[in-house]
Formats: structure tokens, sequence, C-alpha cells
């Protein structure tokens, strides 16, 4: 059985028929086994949030009755103990969506810090479409329960953003970005992403501005200056470089299907310690640029230089150096002795 309660509660079979599990008071209780699936609720826990601190007389008898009420509803699908602390509905965690929300995140914050900015992205995305609506809806006096797992849920969202920038997001960004910032203006990590999505979109002079929003914002009422986090990108737009020094990978718009072989064979050659140049060639419109597309993305640090609008080959290690943020100070770089410097992605 699947139970939901990021959002109205909701209760289907393995085929995926909905069960009734009856009114408010059943759902406040459905609800509050679902916290804690396969663990025991005290009776203490259950009385208060069926009836509040002030649970009326008789209020254990009450709770006896919409236990058994339920387990007939719930039945045979799911059972509900009876233990020495209280309660227990006997079903496994990740058939609750939010359980397996916070397993879906955790991996996903484990691939974005690994570097694997695809698979990230996916797994937040996954995480975050179980989400139907407010959490605990059917118990709204489990107003701390409900912060903690919005507060999930937008910490989620901010990792989503983050993998989709790192693949070369920006523009189709700015609208979520702003619209999460009029709901949550303190927060200083989307007003650093905003930031960072409007200098991707290449609107600099409004990447200014929203730290000098968030800079007032901060001082009119939290008293506080801007983290030395958002401070270094603001200096670092200031400078007229990029907030990650790197351009990233370009965002494919289409999915890559077949090929196989020959990315296991340039990623073969990439792990190969001794492969300091790896090229790919063939004629017009084989497809080198995508392959060479798909096989960066795999990896955490990839600096990728666009070419193709070049009209003159010397401009080629001006190119590259301005990709790497070299901009002074490299043997030849003023006179276009030195040739490109080429190596396997993330590499020197």
């Amino acid at each position: 059985m699947r139970f939901g309660i990021l959002g109205p509660l909701e209760l289907r079979t393995e085929d995926g028929a909905p069960v009734d599990p009856g009114g408010p008071r059943p759902r406040a209780l459905l609800t509050l086994l679902l916290l804690a699936p396969g663990r025991p609720v005290s009776t203490g826990r259950l009385t208060e949030g069926l009836y509040g601190s002030e649970p009326p007389a008789g209020a254990a008898n009450a709770l006896q009755s919409q236990i058994s009420r339920l387990r007939r509803r719930l039945a045979p699908h799911a059972e509900i103990e009876a233990v020495p602390a209280g309660y227990r509905l006997a079903v496994p965690p990740e058939s609750v969506d939010a359980h397996h929300f916070g397993l879906l995140t955790a991996q996903g914050r484990a691939a974005l810090a690994a570097g694997d900015h695809r698979h990230a992205a996916a797994l937040l995305r996954d995480a975050l479409a179980l989400w139907r609506g407010p959490a605990l809806p059917d118990l709204p006096d489990a107003r701390a329960e409900a912060t903690r797992l919005e507060e999930l849920r937008l910490a989620a969202v901010g990792d989503r953003i983050e993998a989709d920038l790192a693949l070369g997001g920006g523009p189709e960004l700015v609208a979520e970005l702003r619209a999460l910032l009029a709901a949550h203006p303190l927060r200083e990590r989307l007003h650093g992403q905003l930031m960072r999505a409007l200098h991707a979109a290449g609107r600099p002079a409004e990447a200014l501005t929203v730290y000098e929003e968030a800079r007032r914002r901060l001082a009119d009422e939290l008293g506080t200056d801007p983290s030395p986090e958002l401070a270094a990108l603001h200096l670092e737009l200031l400078q007229g470089t990029r907030a990650d020094a790197r351009p990233r990978v370009p965002v494919q718009l289409t999915r890559f299907v077949g090929r196989e072989e020959e990315l296991a064979r340039i990623r073969a050659l990439l792990a190969d310690p001794g492969s300091r140049l790896v090229t790919l060639t063939g004629p017009g419109g084989a497809g080198k640029t995508r392959l060479a597309v798909e096989t960066a993305t795999a990896h955490a640090r990839v600096c990728f230089v666009e070419l193709a609008p070049l009209g003159d080959g010397a401009r080629i290690p001006y190119a590259v150096l301005g990709a790497l943020g070299v901009r002074e100070g490299f043997p030849g770089a003023r006179d276009g002795r030195h040739g490109p410097v080429a190596g396997r992605p993330g590499g020197p």
C-alpha cells in the first residue's frame, strides 16, 4: 500500500486503487501514525494530536474506537498493531511519500556533492514531484512537523536549482527564483542563485541589483550584512568574472540515444593517465560536438570552449585561456606564440 502526506492524505493499494480512510478524525489519526511508519506512537501523542493538550473525559476510549474503525478501513492492506507504548502502523517507511522524499533528496544531494549534476537534478525532480500540496493538511496542529517538511522541500528546490545552474541553466531559472524570493526574501542562497542565473542570461546589471536588494533587506530586517559567500559572488560579478570561473557545458534540449560504444571508448581514453589529448574527428554533421558534450557532462569539472565562432585560428589560444580565467601573466598569451592548452576534462 502507498501513503501520501505531502498534500491531502492519500491511500492507494498496490494496484493503484484509492482507499477512503474516513472523516477528519481517522485522517488525522492515520497521519500521526504515518509520521513514524513501522515505529510505535504513544497513546499520549495520538490523543494530543486528535484532541489537543486538554483532551476530554473518555478520550482514551474514544482513541481505541477510532483505532478499531481505522483498522477495518485499512484491512487487509495494512495493519495497526497494539504495542506496549501505544500503536504501530506496520508498513515499511518507503511506502510513505514523505520518507521516500527524504531518501531521494539525500541521494540527490550526494550526487550533487560528487559533481554528477545530471543525476542529481533527476533525483531531486523525482523527489519534488511527490509533493501534491502543503504537507500534513489533515493534521492542522502539527505546525512544527509541517514546517520541518517544508524546510526540507525548499532545501531540495535549492539543490535542484544548483544542479541546473551547473548544467548550464540560467535564463529559464530567473522567473522561478524571483517567485521563490518573493515568498522567502531572507534566504541568501536564493539571492546568490538568482545573481548567477541573471549573469548566465547576460543580465549582469540586474545581478548586481539583486545583491543590493539583498544587502538592504538583510540590514533592515535582521541587522546583518550579507554572508562572505554572497559578498564574494558580488565581487566576482563586479570584476566581470563569472560566478563559476569555467564556462559550463551547454544544456541539451533533446535526449541522447545510442552511441554507447563510442562514449565508452572516449571515457576509457580520458581515464587513461597517459592520454593528454583526445580528439574527435569525422565529417560535418556526424555528431562530434554532441558526443563531446555528453561525455563532458559525466565529469565534475569541465571547461567548455566554443571555437565555432572563431574565424582566425590565431585566436584559439585567447579563447582557451579566457575560458580558463587566465587574463594576464601567461607567457605568450599576448603575442599568440603559444598554441592552445588542451587536456582531459578537469585536468591541467
